[in-house]
């Protein structure tokens, strides 16, 4: 998994880039990624499959936060992200999210 975040100097946002390696989801047809940012809404952010296999997406996401995430592949299969920081506890008990600070 690859994590980046660029802050911008004349908004209080950073560009922050989600990328899951074609490692984690060699055989996916799509990918979603779900969090904090979207009401873990499992269709709202869907992440664009590359050259080489892998899936990205880049969002605009407030300063001075913490968000939760998880990717959802092709609609059943959770992962982490294995770079992040930290990870909490999911509420409903399967497994843990992603936290990426911002």
């Amino acid at each position: 998994m690859s994590l980046a975040v660029h802050y911008l100097k004349s908004r209080p946002i950073a560009k922050v880039t989600f990328r899951l390696p074609s490692e984690a989801a060699p055989n996916a047809a799509f990918v979603h990624l779900v969090g904090d940012f979207n009401g873990w809404d499992e269709s709202a952010t869907p992440m664009t499959r590359l050259k080489d296999g892998s899936f990205k997406v880049v969002l605009n996401l407030d300063k001075d936060h913490s968000y939760r995430f998880r990717y959802l592949i092709d609609g059943e299969t959770w992962e982490n992200d294995w770079d992040v920081e930290a990870y909490e506890p999911h509420p409903f008990g399967d497994g843990d999210n992603s936290v990426v600070e911002v």
